[in-house]
């Protein structure tokens, strides 16, 4: 049997290779379910700044209830940044559900629609959404459709819009500490309410993790620029 303490140190390489980085080179504090679980439902954990905290340590805070201050805090602070949420019909269902849940975690929410089940065109929803992130009116944009593939498309069509993709926490926080996403897209078709809610806390309460993802961020505006500026290529 491995002692607690090489449990540990194994997770610990695990969390800092899946993620990018060394250990040795950047010692920065873990936070795993560990800690979360010695706190009680309803209460609060101190992150140090900087720490790396684990999806499942975020799954766990999430379902307990309990907020995380620093890089690891809940939404529900009390933000007062614009969401943009919009849907086509086959996400307007999790995206009434969603809207809740900002509402309670402090946000302003842009509703974009669409307000009923009818069907309606996914592009549109995307790209309304989209607009309001890239003119700075929306801090963060929200698409939620049935696969959530399309309205990633349509949303990294408009120039500013870093638009990803999330089907788990981990993705949700590598779309951010990686990417600088400014934009969520959901397929409601895939995922639960619950599932729904957590990427969501992790996607708003991730902040970009800048370093060596800064340069290649940057790449990714170059190559906007470029086209903007020479048009896109003819088919």
């Amino acid at each position: 049997m491995w002692a607690e303490d090489q449990v540990r140190r194994i997770v610990r390489r695990v969390v800092y290779r899946t993620l990018g980085r060394s250990p040795r080179s950047q010692a920065r504090p873990l936070i795993a379910e560990q800690a979360v679980q010695a706190v009680p439902p309803g209460g609060s954990l101190s992150v140090p700044e900087g720490a790396l905290v684990t999806p499942l340590a975020r799954q766990l805070a999430f379902e307990r209830g309990i907020s995380m201050d620093a890089s690891g805090r809940r939404p529900d602070s009390g933000s007062s940044q614009a969401v943009a949420l919009g849907a086509d019909h086959g996400g307007y269902k999790l995206k009434e559900i969603l809207m809740a849940s900002l509402a309670e975690w402090g946000y302003e929410v842009l509703d974009c629609g669409t307000q009923n089940d009818k069907p309606v065109d996914y592009p549109d929803y995307a790209f309304a959404v989209a607009q309001l992130v890239a003119n700075g009116r929306a801090w963060r944009g929200v698409v939620v459709d049935g696969a959530g593939i399309g309205s990633c498309m349509a949303a990294n069509k408009v120039p500013g819009v870093r638009a990803a993709m999330c089907y788990d926490q981990a993705t949700a926080l590598n779309s951010r500490e990686h990417n600088d996403a400014n934009l969520l897209t959901l397929g409601a078709g895939l995922i639960g309410e619950n599932l729904a809610k957590s990427i969501l806390s992790t996607f708003l309460a991730t902040a970009f993790d800048g370093g060596r993802h800064t340069a290649r961020v940057a790449k990714i505006s170059n190559i906007e620029r470029r086209f903007l500026r020479q048009g896109a290529p003819s088919r």
